[in-house]
């Protein structure tokens, strides 16, 4: 089973973003990845951690992932609680669900922000805002 914690930051909403994701298996780090986005809205970098971290969980084969997040929007976005109402979010959505189809078993959950510290250090890193 595959672990991931993500997170998306802009500053200034929009404003610089950046994503950081942290991917354990069987509890040991095994990669984590800070990337800046240019000039985003918050939701955009949200979700742009869901994909490129699932790009990564897809690309290594993996057929179990949960992912923790502490954008509620997100979570209740992709297990259909919430309706997706940004046009500009439509399509990362789709992306997401169309990479979540290619994996078994797949978990998201909502965490608070004090539990995804290390991917909201990473994704703050990426926009320059942490150094």
């Amino acid at each position: 089973m595959i672990t991931v914690y993500i997170d998306g930051s802009s500053i200034g909403n929009p404003g610089k973003a950046g994503i950081g994701y942290l991917i354990y298996k069987d509890k040991k780090l095994v990669q984590e990845e800070s990337v800046y986005l240019g000039v985003q809205s918050n939701n955009f970098a949200e979700y742009m951690g869901l994909i490129f971290s699932l790009a990564d969980v897809v690309a290594r084969g993996e057929r179990k992932c949960l992912v923790y997040t502490d954008s509620k929007l997100v979570c209740e976005q992709i297990n259909g609680n919430f309706k997706v109402k940004h046009q500009n979010i439509l399509p990362l959505y789709t992306l997401a669900k169309k990479m979540i189809s290619k994996i078994d078993e797949f978990t998201i959950k909502h965490i608070l922000r004090e539990k995804n510290k290390e991917a909201d250090k990473l994704a703050k890193k990426a926009t320059g805002f942490l150094t």
